[in-house]
């Protein structure tokens, strides 16, 4: 995973309902032109549902807690982008663009996204 030169990281950020941590994590990382961001959920009831295209259009992909890795094993279990998820452990007690939650997202998803960009 990873791209070099000058074209925009293909990120994925996933959660459950695709409500209030991966969709503030697209809002907040979609700012940047280095990144070309996405978000879903792995419930049946999420905003949009993670599904096979996400996982093979992104170049790293990021899960807010470990229930999230368990349902991506489950739901696509010999896809290889399953082995190479970057867990945040952000927990689901958030609301949307919550400053704390904003925080947590920068602090811990912009490390590997500066790596991957070269910086």
């Amino acid at each position: 995973m990873g791209v070099q030169g000058k074209d925009r990281i293909r990120t994925l950020f996933v959660c459950y309902y695709n409500r209030k941590r991966s969709a503030t994590a697209e809002r907040v990382f979609g700012r940047d032109p280095g990144l070309d961001v996405r978000s879903a959920g792995t419930s049946d009831e999420a905003m949009v549902q993670v599904n096979e295209r996400m996982l093979d259009w992104a170049d790293v992909i990021f899960i807010m807690d470990d229930d999230q890795r368990r349902e991506l094993a489950r739901l696509f279990p010999n896809h290889p982008a399953v082995k190479q998820l970057i867990c945040l452990d952000i927990l689901d007690k958030y609301e949307f663009l919550d400053p704390e939650l904003v925080s947590l997202l920068e602090e811990r998803a912009r490390p590997h996204l500066e790596r991957l960009q070269g910086g």
